[in-house]
């Protein structure tokens, strides 16, 4: 059994973010190097064997939404891109992203996701305050549930 989703987000950002954080952004979409610091999402924690073979937690940053190719297992391609809108009426930026992922990797993910929210543009605010960023889908679903971010909490589908 395998506990495999697929994450797709599509959410447009107001022109607001700083040329530090985008290079940060690129980063995790895969399409640029790795900034010096990253502000966006700060830890990535990962258990390792120290020499003496105990556990101990490192910090091991990698971009989250960087998947390219063929799909593991929910099929089609995976791909990340991020375009300017500074030629349309809604300035800012366009991100769309379909990826893999695990649950593990929920907590990272989301961090990033709560990043995104807090910038998306006012017509992914919905009425309730939430702001829609895209959708999840267990593998072996046929559909997938909204994914939202909710007074600055993901509220990951069930």
């Amino acid at each position: 059994m395998s506990d495999v989703y697929e994450l797709t987000i599509a959410v447009d950002l107001r022109d607001e973010i700083s040329d530090a954080e985008l290079a940060e952004l690129s980063w995790h979409l895969g399409i640029g190097p790795r900034p010096d610091r990253l502000t966006i999402v700060t830890a990535f924690p990962v258990v390792v064997l120290d020499d003496s073979d105990m556990p101990v937690i490192e910090d091991d940053p990698r971009p989250l939404l960087a998947g390219r190719g063929a799909a593991w297992r929910v099929g089609g391609v995976l791909c990340s891109a991020l375009a300017s809108r500074a030629d349309l009426p809604r300035k800012g930026w366009s991100l769309m992203s379909r990826q893999e992922m695990h649950p593990d990797d929920f907590g990272e993910v989301g961090e990033l996701l709560r990043w995104l929210a807090a910038r998306a543009h006012a017509t992914h605010v919905r009425e309730d305050g939430a702001v829609g960023v895209g959708f999840l889908r267990f593998h072996e679903a046929e559909i997938p549930e909204a994914l939202r971010v909710e007074s600055g909490q993901v509220r990951w589908p069930a």
